[in-house]
């Protein structure tokens, strides 16, 4: 059970865990041992509520596929239990970033008091710049 938030969480049946080999340097032990681990997590077919599946499918992420299966690797640890252990956080900090809601944006515009201020404030500006010029007679 991956727990999200304290009123969401996944039963470990929709996310499907594959061992691989790692890429890059490791010497012999990189050819021998599956320490990398796959993560697969079909959004569309889990027991997510229906506003968050349209919120993860929405997301512009390059790990979401065009089918809405979430695929991250995780390879950084030298064990397969901490690249297990970091996939599942990395996919819970996922669905956990649309959970949120977020604020409305709304234009605003500034008061009349606040554009004469900085009116004033460039006319003094202009004026003691002004008085630091050369003086023609």
């Amino acid at each position: 059970m991956l727990v999200i938030t304290p009123t969401l969480s996944l039963p470990d049946n929709e996310i499907q865990l594959e061992a691989i080999r790692a890429q890059g340097a490791g010497g012999q032990n990189v050819n021998k041992v599956s320490s990398a681990v796959h993560l697969r997590f079909d959004i569309p077919a889990s027991s997510l509520p229906e506003i968050y599946k349209t919120r993860l499918l929405a997301l512009k992420d390059s790990r979401i596929t065009d089918e809405g299966v979430i695929v991250i690797k995780g390879q950084q640890f030298r064990t397969q239990l901490k690249n297990r252990d970091d996939v599942m956080n990395r996919l819970a900090e996922l669905i956990r970033s649309v959970t949120v809601e977020k604020k409305i944006r709304r234009a605003t515009k500034p008061s009349r008091s606040s554009q004469a201020k900085r009116v004033d404030s460039k006319k003094k500006q202009g004026q003691t710049k002004a008085l630091r010029r050369k003086v023609d007679m």
